[in-house]
């Protein structure tokens, strides 16, 4: 192996550690190498397409009441439940634990406006809140900061 060669994988192998140190700060390499966002998007994109094919097909035809439930309000709701799903096993496996509080704010807006379109803002709104000052009350209790 010639000299040129050597110093060509020598300054790869400093030039890598470089950017792993430069490329996010703390705790990169681990958010990086978390599969389960990858997987819940995937999740709530294979979700919307099935809730609107099945929508278009005319298989998905629900009412409550006198309204018709649209097929964006089960795309939203199932979406929320998929995240809901997601903070469950990260606060259950320790390998992907990470914050899961904007993530618990994102899917009760998400089942808030689904929910909205269905039963009416006037009794969603005031719900949406309930829950999120619960859920504010709730970590304040558990001692973590």
């Amino acid at each position: 192996m010639s000299d040129r060669e050597y110093r060509g994988k020598e300054e790869e192998k400093e030039y890598e550690k470089a950017e792993e140190k430069d490329s996010g700060g703390w705790g990169y390499e681990k958010w990086r190498r978390d599969p389960l966002s990858g997987i819940v998007w995937a999740g709530i994109l294979i979700w919307a397409g099935v809730a609107l094919l099945l929508s278009n097909m005319g298989l998905l035809s629900l009412r409550i009441g006198d309204n018709r439930v649209e097929p964006w309000s089960i795309v939203l709701m199932g979406a929320a439940v998929i995240l809901l799903l997601e903070i469950v096993v990260r606060l259950i496996v320790p390998a992907y634990r990470r914050p899961v509080g904007g993530t618990l704010v994102f899917a009760a807006i998400l089942f808030g406006v689904g929910l909205g379109d269905i039963l009416g803002w006037s009794l969603v709104g005031p719900l949406v809140l309930i829950a999120l000052g619960l859920s504010v009350l709730l970590r304040g209790f558990s001692g973590r900061r």
